[in-house]
């Protein structure tokens, strides 16, 4: 965390990362090449500019070790989320010869107590991880050169790619208007309003844009119902309530961009990097939360399927 808001302080925001296909796309797992889902690209991004990485491949200690790889001294694990999914169990007594979702009978003629599954719910355990950057051994060029040829084989070209991202955002509940020269979010009557497609420097820039301001208007009453009252300008709680919100709307516009290969790439405002210093420095915890509220929103917009640790 100290690292975090040492680059913070330093005017950067160090979970942002241009989609570059020579150095692999997603974040995936060394061996198998899996992707790391969930909130777990923005965590492997920061990891990434902490060690001046520009390989998003990742493996634990156990199975590198397995293939006589080892982390260099001195080097430092990034901590991603495993999530653990636990399922309560309640007892009653059933009616006779009553059945239980699946035909499953929970009770005989004279009745009897049954057990049924409870209440789930999920807590998540970090995992270390270890960037291919920071590894040593025989077997690690082999590995790394392959994994890129697999990424390379799977990767669609870009115009594919922004047709795609196109598709998505448009699809999206909230209209758009493009017009003016303000990319914003405004709630009151549920729009997104932005510049015209031709004031933009590239196609990139427009999605990513429009992917940050898609994430504020997941917040909405109606969807997920975040906190969207407060303003930079009005000092206090509601500048803090604005900073976590503009922070979520960053997180979830970096996962958005990972699954829509369109990467990330707002500019940076000095008011919410100094309020983000604050939120961070508050609470740690503060960051999972806002992660967490960074992978449901990117989830509502466009949801994924399958992969690895995924929080």
């Amino acid at each position: 965390m100290a690292s975090l808001v040492a680059l913070l302080e330093a005017g950067t925001t160090p979970w942002r990362r241009e989609w570059d296909a020579a150095s692999g796309g997603h974040h995936v797992n060394l061996l198998s090449g899996r992707r790391y889902r969930g909130a777990n690209p923005a965590l492997l991004t920061l990891g990434m500019h902490l060690r001046g990485s520009a390989l998003p491949y990742w493996c634990g200690f156990s199975e590198a070790k397995a293939l006589g790889i080892f982390p260099r001294k001195g080097s430092k694990a990034v901590h991603v989320l495993r999530p653990q999914v636990y399922q309560g169990v309640e007892s009653r007594l059933a009616e006779p010869g009553s059945v239980a979702q699946g035909g499953q009978v929970l009770a005989g003629a004279d009745g009897q107590q049954s057990v049924q599954p409870g209440p789930s719910w999920v807590s998540y355990r970090p995992v270390a991880l270890f960037n291919a950057a920071d590894l040593e051994g025989e077997a690690l060029e082999a590995l790394i050169q392959k994994r890129r040829q697999a990424e390379g084989a799977v990767l669609r070209p870009e115009p594919e790619r922004l047709v795609a991202a196109d598709a998505v955002l448009s699809s999206w509940a909230v209209p758009v208007c493009f017009a003016g020269d303000r990319a914003c979010y405004l709630p009151v009557p549920d729009r997104i309003q932005l510049p015209d497609r031709t004031a933009f420097h590239s196609a990139g820039a427009l999605y990513a844009t429009w992917a940050h301001e898609v994430i504020h208007s997941t917040g909405h009453s109606s969807r997920l119902a975040r906190d969207l009252s407060g303003g930079m300008g009005e000092g206090g709680d509601g500048g803090r309530a604005y900073a976590r919100e503009e922070l979520v709307a960053e997180l979830g516009a970096v996962l958005l961009g990972d699954r829509l290969e369109i990467g990330s790439a707002m500019a940076n405002h000095a008011a919410y990097l100094g309020h983000w210093i604050e939120l961070l420095r508050e609470s740690p915890r503060v960051l999972l939360q806002v992660l967490s509220d960074a992978r449901k929103a990117a989830d509502l917009v466009c949801p994924e399927s399958g992969g690895e640790l995924s929080p």
